[in-house]
């Protein structure tokens, strides 16, 4: 007896699910990658990163001391005056970066109070500045 033989189904491979991980993973790079920053100011303990990289485009630089005192371009300035501080000084560029150097010895509070005042400039990026492991 002879049966018939059953019709092989082709192979198929599917790739795009493969391309939405690679691009998933691309996304993932890029973004992280933009928020590498450093910059060199007032003398802080800062803390160590493997990859802190020297930021040539820093405009503003807010330093925070390990007594909590706060400086603006090397200048003293009260939290309360920090974002009319910034803003005096950004009039002259559109795109500014701001890095806070925060001694490691300041309390995170601190650091976030500082940080919280920025995050509201239009315009205004931030970076926080670190030194590079050894």
């Amino acid at each position: 007896m002879y049966l018939p033989e059953e019709p092989e189904e082709e192979f198929e491979l599917n790739i795009v699910p493969m391309i939405d991980v690679i691009f998933a993973i691309l996304t993932f790079f890029i973004i992280s990658s933009l928020f590498l920053t450093r910059s060199e100011s007032l003398p802080v303990n800062l803390p160590k990163a493997a990859s802190s990289e020297v930021q040539e485009r820093t405009r503003i630089t807010v330093t925070v001391e390990s007594s909590g005192e706060i400086a603006l371009n090397r200048e003293a300035i009260a939290i309360e005056g920090l974002q009319a501080g910034v803003r005096r000084l950004m009039n002259t560029t559109q795109e500014t970066v701001i890095v806070i150097n925060a001694d490691e010895a300041v309390s995170h509070g601190r650091v976030i109070a500082v940080m919280d005042e920025l995050r509201v400039i239009e315009g205004a990026t931030l970076g926080i500045a670190t030194e590079k492991a050894q």
